[in-house]
């Protein structure tokens, strides 16, 4: 691949830590693969996954990207942009098409992303409403539908439904046709049913294990409960369905918790499961449909320039944001 472009303004990180190891610098444009599509970056989604490749935590995690320091220096995944070149194996795209999905290194002004993890953007979006979909939605529509088997008339409950995963959940539940009930902070409950929840419950006044109410599936993204309140949620063959868990070990996470799941699901009728999300371009294309028929909209809390990503980031790790941020580059 051969292009012009000689700048890459881009953030940059030479070592694990806090969002203080964040830079703005100047790189080379990246070199693509036959497979891949150099894209022109508009906007770049933030996700707590970002959070602990940035931090290096858990230190499972170093075995992926980097022992000590991350081999990419340039954070970010999700994001939304123009494509300028394509390897000579990609076929889906060419120079001019606007696209969405995963990259290596969102956060600058361009990013090579495989063709496989890219879709075309929705025509109802602008850049940033488009770059934080990828990896948030892919992880709530597959949680809901490939191991959570959601069906219409159901009863789920969103734990966590005003952050980035669940603010998608709440609304592909619906979509789907359930009945939503999220689970929130006073301050964000206004949020969730602007998403469309049926109920909701303030986790900070009410449980939503309190044994009144149960669900036919639970999708757990806070991380933070006990199973044992996961099951006295739910319906006797209900299922849960854990997407995060923040609370873990520096070493693992939230595997453990994931790993009991596993194994107590063997000895009841209620079934407790995980999964490691996959970020193809055909759950993008499915979210697209969603998204231009207007049954899902992005919530965007608020958009920060390139320059002020160690900012963004640092709201994330405060628990301040109500759905998604958006980098605009």
């Amino acid at each position: 691949m051969a292009t012009a472009i000689t700048t890459n303004q881009a953030i940059t990180q030479e070592a694990y830590g806090s969002a203080d190891v964040l830079r703005l610098g100047q790189l080379a444009v990246p070199e693509i693969k036959d497979s891949e599509a150099l894209v022109r970056v508009g906007a770049a989604g933030l996700d707590r996954g970002t959070w602990h490749v940035m931090t290096g935590k858990p230190y499972l995690l170093r075995l992926v990207f980097g022992l000590r320091k991350p081999r990419n220096p340039v954070p970010g995944r999700a994001l939304a942009g123009t494509v300028v070149a394509v390897g000579s194996a990609v076929t889906r795209f060419s120079a001019g098409d606007e696209v969405y999905g995963v990259g290596h290194g969102s956060f600058a002004q361009y990013c090579a992303a495989p063709e496989s993890k890219l879709a075309r953007k929705p025509a109802n979006t602008s850049f940033e409403e488009a770059a934080v979909v990828p990896i948030s939605g892919h992880t709530a529509l597959q949680a809901l539908t490939d191991v959570g088997k959601v069906q219409a008339g159901q009863k789920v409950l969103v734990t966590g439904a005003s952050g980035g995963v669940g603010s998608y959940a709440v609304q592909l539940a619906k979509a789907f046709g359930a009945e939503v009930t999220g689970v929130a902070s006073t301050a964000k409950l206004d949020l969730v049913r602007s998403l469309g929840a049926d109920h909701v419950i303030d986790y900070t006044k009410e449980d939503f294990a309190d044994g009144v109410n149960h669900y036919d599936l639970i999708i757990d993204i806070a991380g933070n409960p006990k199973l044992s309140r996961l099951r006295r949620a739910l319906t006797p063959t209900g299922t849960a369905v854990l997407t995060g868990g923040e609370e873990g070990d520096r070493v693992t996470g939230g595997m453990g918790r994931q790993i009991r799941a596993l194994v107590t699901s063997w000895f009841s009728r209620q079934r407790v499961a995980s999964f490691i999300g996959n970020e193809r371009g055909a759950e993008l294309d499915r979210l697209t449909e969603l998204i231009e028929a207007g049954k899902v909209k992005p919530a965007i809390d608020k958009s920060y320039p390139l320059a002020e990503a160690a900012e963004a980031m640092r709201q994330l790790e405060a628990g301040q944001v109500r759905g998604k941020i958006a980098i605009k580059v």
